[in-house]
């Protein structure tokens, strides 16, 4: 069934607060802008993409070691790092209404109009305040990362800041790393964690927000390696990307980032772009950042963070390529992407009506299988109780489902994306047998009870 983009950004916000997995935070004091809480399904559905991710370049791997950093860190890091005195976003203020917006997205917004002449240069002056047609400020630089206080005193001395990245911890652990687990080059670091920006948001439901989640590697190699290593990571950024997510290649967008765009240490930077509701969008990217980290923090700290080559006995600073995953936006992107409007059958099956229905990767689904019984009571009740326990046992997240209707049980597992629900029915009593009905192909078969879980094992 056809529906247009802001039909279906509307559809998903509606089903992920209905169904539990995303909900605007704090709603009974009014809510708090751009903040969320992962409800039940949307938390394992998030914890599914980051364990996927983990188990896939970490402990898959011999190449890769895992690292978790805090949050608050010597916020002398940050001097090295250039974050703050550079991590800031061009500010203007609305001198009527007070709204606060990023100048960059208003001249976008402006050169996006319908009949704007895109060969006429864009100037600030030229923009009015898009709520109320105010005059605005002039444009200032806003640092974005989030101040706060270490210890008993509230001065100068105490000043720290919530990380912009999980990649700075990384560096700074860097020599304990390669101290301690004396891997050969090229190997690489990798994070799942929080960060934290201060920054003006658009309001696209969980894209952009002042808290999220990163997955990063840092993989640090040779400077002569550095091409071939972005080579490999950039192929397995795809694999993830169409293996894993199952993303359509219509929709994902590799953007070569000239050199005039990317930054100034980077010698290649690509950009992985998802074609989200509201426009095509960085889901993911890759860079070489070079030795720019490690020679900074280098020279702040006056430590020696080069390598030493066993072979050459020759000690190099490493370059690094920085292949970094967003979670949160992980998580918007596969919903986006498996969310369907089908047909089915009705309850009498005398006709069909809408099914709303999240086509998740099997792997990733917060629930892989439901199991319902006919009656509430008597031994198809405990026989289904029975089921659910032996699909558990298997570490298999199975849901027990025995109010309402069969018909509308299922439209509640689609919503959630379940793969596989498992009725218990008159014959089961006296067969022992189910019926499993798939929630994309709609088929349904008979399969005995007893190889349910090893059957819902094998297709995951």
């Amino acid at each position: 069934m056809a529906i247009s983009p802001e039909q279906k950004m509307d559809l998903l916000v509606s089903l992920c607060k209905r169904r539990g997995f995303v909900y605007p935070d704090s709603e009974i004091y009014g809510g708090f802008a751009n903040a969320f809480d992962y409800g039940p399904y949307g938390v394992e559905l998030k914890n599914n993409i980051r364990d996927e991710w983990w188990n896939r370049f970490v402990k898959l791997r011999d190449d890769v070691v895992g690292l978790d950093a805090p949050i608050i860190q010597n916020p002398k890091m940050w001097d090295a790092s250039g974050h703050t005195q550079n991590f800031s976003d061009p500010l203007v203020d609305c001198k009527k209404c007070k709204s606060r917006f990023r100048a960059d997205h208003l001249l976008e917004a402006k050169q996006a109009e319908p009949g704007y002449d895109k060969e006429k240069p864009v100037e600030m002056k030229d923009i009015r305040c898009p709520k109320c047609n105010g005059e605005l400020t002039d444009v200032r630089q806003f640092n974005m990362m989030f101040k706060t206080a270490v210890g008993v005193t509230d001065d100068a001395s105490s000043v720290a800041y919530l990380r912009p990245e999980t990649a700075g911890g990384m560096f700074v652990a860097w020599k304990n790393i390669r101290d301690s687990v004396r891997k050969r080059l090229p190997f690489g670091v990798a994070q799942v964690g929080k960060a934290f920006r201060n920054e003006i948001t658009p309001g696209n439901f969980i894209f952009r927000t002042r808290e999220f989640e990163q997955m990063e590697i840092e993989v640090f190699c040779q400077p002569h390696l550095a091409p071939e290593v972005f080579e490999q990571w950039l192929a397995e950024m795809k694999s993830w990307v169409f293996d894993v997510l199952k993303l359509s290649p219509k929709n994902v967008v590799f953007h070569e980032i000239s050199a005039e765009e990317r930054a100034f240490y980077s010698q290649r930077t690509v950009d992985i772009e998802y074609a989200y509701p509201f426009g095509v969008k960085e889901l993911y990217g890759i860079a070489n950042r070079t030795d720019y980290d490690l020679s900074r923090h280098a020279e702040f700290s006056k430590e020696d963070l080069r390598w030493l080559d066993p072979e050459t006995n020759e000690k190099v600073l490493p370059y690094v390529v920085e292949p970094t995953w967003g979670l949160t936006r992980s998580v918007l992107a596969v919903l986006c992407e498996h969310l369907d409007i089908d047909e089915a059958d009705t309850a009498d099956g005398a006709d069909k009506e809408p099914r709303m229905v999240l086509r998740l990767p099997p792997r990733l689904a917060p629930v892989k299988a439901a199991v319902f019984p006919l009656q509430k009571k008597d031994e198809m009740a405990s026989l289904a109780k029975e089921l659910v326990a032996a699909l558990r046992a298997k570490g298999i997240v199975t849901e027990y489902d025995e109010s309402a209707s069969i018909g509308k049980r299922y439209r509640r597992q689609d919503e959630i994306g379940t793969p596989w629900c498992f009725t218990v029915d008159f014959d089961s009593v006296n067969d022992k047998t189910v019926t499993v009905r798939d929630r994309d192909a709609m088929t349904q078969e008979r399969l005995a009870i007893a190889d349910v879980p090893a059957w819902v094992a094998e297709r995951l």
